[in-house]
């Protein structure tokens, strides 16, 4: 009894089904126009039901047609040569980039009020990305990648894995350098390109390993340069910026840090280390430390360890017209000196800073100190331009000529760069 009445509803589903099919297929049949039912002659037309209409319809066979052409290939030369470009770079370039897995104390990143850790704490915790700097098997990445490891996983592109040892760290530039002791077959190193001449409008291209993605490439313009960082924080009052930042809305997500960003020669022209994102995922600005940066500090890095900045030794607030119009200022550019540290090369320069207590904007500020608008007769018109000067034109002990307003005169003030503490 079951199986007869499942098999009477099984033919009344398949019946509906038809009739479904076929008012379908009616809906679809074009509506005629006044003219099409003009010229056709009541007594030729056969008295039908509608279903037989559409059967008869869809029974006749449909006409031949080819599929559409290919786009000519003049049409898309340029497009295709963009192609073979990418896919060029990234066979060259992708066997020297690699996956970087962290290993390190899991409880040293918990809160202090967390519950004990059942298990062992010591497991990979991060990951990130890296390129291949030289033939000896050292590797560029970002300081914050490596910092607080206790061993280091390196993947290349072939899927080799090996150790990698710590060699050196600069926390503000953000750069660090691993190194492996031996390499895949036939890997070798990127090029390093020259920042300074990238222009807004280049193609950039990044290769990295977001969210563990494996040597992908993204692609993109550089859409500013001469941006600035907040770098780690020293002490509750000082926290220095990375100058010379190039920005790009080449895709970078978490698992990019540390990884090139490319121009089209295939050359390394910045280190993939921040996006500006409300959620943590890509929202168009991404951050890459510039190569210059890179050319100064990673051979440091791999001979001594560690690298020194430049240091004038103050504190710095930036005048614009408003400020300058508030409160009389004798420049509308530059830097007003807030704090000369003690000791620093500033204050063995005699460098004066503000003793006179405002505030603007909100925030404290400090009246009657130098104001700073020339290093070496390069214009300063904010503290960023001062430090961008500072990481590309000079070293720890070079002697400087700053050009101040004091008491609204200009003087010329000698001054030897120490380094940062």
């Amino acid at each position: 009894m079951v199986r007869c009445f499942l098999i009477l509803v099984s033919l009344l589903f398949l019946l509906t089904s038809c009739q479904i099919t076929d008012l379908a297929t009616q809906a679809l049949q074009p509506t005629p126009t006044s003219a099409s039912i003009e010229n056709v002659a009541p007594t030729a037309l056969p008295s039908r039901t509608p279903i037989e209409n559409a059967l008869r319809s869809t029974s006749q066979p449909l006409p031949t047609t080819l599929p559409q052409p290919t786009i000519e290939s003049n049409l898309r030369a340029a497009i295709a040569s963009q192609e073979e470009l990418l896919v060029e770079l990234y066979r060259r370039a992708s066997p020297a980039v690699v996956s970087i897995d962290v290993i390190g104390d899991l409880s040293a990143l918990l809160p202090e009020d967390h519950p004990a850790m059942p298990d062992d704490p010591i497991r990979p915790f991060s990951q990130g990305s890296g390129f291949l700097f030289d033939d000896q098997g050292h590797i560029v990445t970002n300081n914050h990648v490596v910092d607080g490891s206790q061993a280091l996983q390196v993947t290349f592109h072939d899927g080799s894995r090996m150790e990698a040892r710590l060699i050196g760290r600069d926390p503000d530039s953000d750069l660090a350098v691993i190194k492996v002791d031996q390499l895949p077959p036939s890997v070798a190193p990127l090029p390093i390109g020259d920042s300074r001449e990238v222009l807004v409008g280049q193609t950039a291209v990044a290769i990295g390993n977001p969210f563990g993605e494996q040597n992908t490439l993204t692609v993109g313009v550089v859409s500013g340069i001469g941006r600035s960082l907040s770098g780690p924080q020293r002490d509750p009052t000082r926290r220095f910026s990375i100058p010379n930042v190039i920005q790009t809305d080449a895709a970078i997500n978490p698992g990019n840090s540390g990884g090139p960003l490319l121009n089209t020669r295939g050359e390394v022209i910045g280190v993939n280390t921040a996006i500006a994102s409300s959620n943590g995922v890509f929202e168009g600005v991404g951050y890459a430390v510039p190569s210059s940066s890179v050319e100064r500090i990673i051979p440091v890095l791999i001979s001594e360890g560690r690298y020194q900045h430049s240091f004038v030794g103050v504190s710095m607030r930036d005048i614009d017209v408003f400020l300058a119009d508030r409160f009389d200022l004798d420049s509308s550019q530059g830097v007003l000196v807030q704090e000369v540290l003690e000791n620093g090369p500033a204050e063995q320069a005699g460098l004066r800073a503000g003793t006179e207590e405002a505030e603007y904007l909100g925030r404290p500020l400090f009246l009657g100190g130098d104001i700073i608008t020339a290093i070496n007769g390069q214009r300063v018109n904010s503290g960023d331009d001062l430090v961008a000067y500072l990481e590309l034109e000079t070293s720890v002990g070079d002697t400087v000529t700053l050009s101040i307003i004091r008491d609204g005169v200009e003087q010329q003030i000698p001054l030897i760069l120490g380094a940062r503490p």
